[in-house]
C-alpha cells in the first residue's frame, strides 16, 4: 500500500494509531485490502488462518455448527474489529473450529501470518492492540456463555427481536434464523413466538415479525 493509504485505514482500529511509526509502515506496506459480497464464507472450520482480518465495512457473523447440526452465533465481527477466534487461531497455529460468514458485503485489510508473527515477537505495542482486542472479545463471548446456560428463553428472544429490529417496526427473520442466533432449536422459538402472539406483543407473517407492543418486549428484555 502506497502512503497515503496509510491514514485511510489505520485511523479505523482502536489503538493502531498508537503504534511505533515503523510498525504502522510496515502494516501498510505489507498488508493489502479484499472485498467480499454479502454470503462469503470467510473461514470454515479445519482451515488454517493465513491472514488476520481488520474489517473496514460490513459485518462478518462467527457461528458454530453441533454434530446434531444445531448452529448457534456466537459474535458478529463489525467494522473497526478483528476476528478473536482468527487471532486465538494465529496464536495456536490451530485450525478454525467455526465458520465466518460475511453478512453485508465486507472490506478489510489482510495481515499476512508472517507479518503478524513478525510484530508479535518485536513489537510491544503491537502485541497490546492484539491481546487487547482478543480480551475484549473473550469477554463477550463469556457473555454468550452466559446467556445460554443461565437466562430464560423468553428473555432472551424479547432481547434479540428488539436489537434485530433496530428501532424498526418489524424484524425480517425466519424462526430458523432466530434459533441460530439464540442457539436453541427452532420449535423453542415458534412456541415462544406464538406466547408473545397470544399476548399481543408481535404478530408473524411469513418471514416477518411486526413488534405491536415494543415497551412489553424492552421490559421482558430487562427481566433479570
Amino acid at each position: 500500500m502506497a502512503q497515503a493509504a496509510e491514514d485511510s485505514w489505520i485511523g479505523h482500529f482502536r489503538g493502531l494509531e498508537r503504534l511505533d511509526r515503523e510498525v504502522q509502515e510496515t502494516l501498510v506496506a505489507r498488508s493489502r485490502y479484499v472485498s467480499v459480497p454479502a454470503g462469503t464464507v470467510v473461514f470454515g472450520p479445519g482451515k488454517s488462518p493465513e491472514n488476520l482480518l481488520l474489517l473496514l465495512e460490513g459485518t462478518v457473523r462467527v457461528q458454530q455448527t453441533s454434530e446434531s447440526g444445531r448452529e448457534i452465533v456466537l459474535y458478529r465481527v463489525h467494522a473497526g474489529e478483528s476476528c478473536v477466534l482468527t487471532t486465538a487461531c494465529l496464536l495456536a497455529y490451530e485450525n478454525y473450529a467455526a465458520e465466518g460468514v460475511a453478512e453485508t458485503d465486507v472490506k478489510a485489510v489482510m495481515i499476512p501470518r508472517t507479518v503478524f508473527d513478525e510484530l508479535v515477537a518485536r513489537s510491544e505495542s503491537f502485541r497490546t492492540f492484539v491481546f487487547s482486542a482478543y480480551a475484549r472479545r473473550i469477554t463477550d463471548l463469556f457473555h454468550v456463555i452466559d446467556e445460554i446456560a443461565f437466562q430464560r428463553m423468553d428473555v432472551r428472544l424479547a432481547q434479540k427481536l428488539v436489537e434485530l429490529s433496530r428501532g424498526a417496526d418489524s424484524v425480517k427473520a425466519t424462526h430458523a434464523v432466530l434459533a441460530t442466533e439464540l442457539g436453541t432449536a427452532r420449535e423453542v422459538i415458534s412456541r415462544q413466538l406464538q406466547e408473545f402472539q397470544r399476548r399481543g406483543w408481535v404478530e408473524q407473517s411469513r418471514g416477518t415479525i411486526r413488534l405491536t407492543d415494543r415497551a412489553a418486549l424492552e421490559g421482558l428484555g430487562q427481566d433479570d
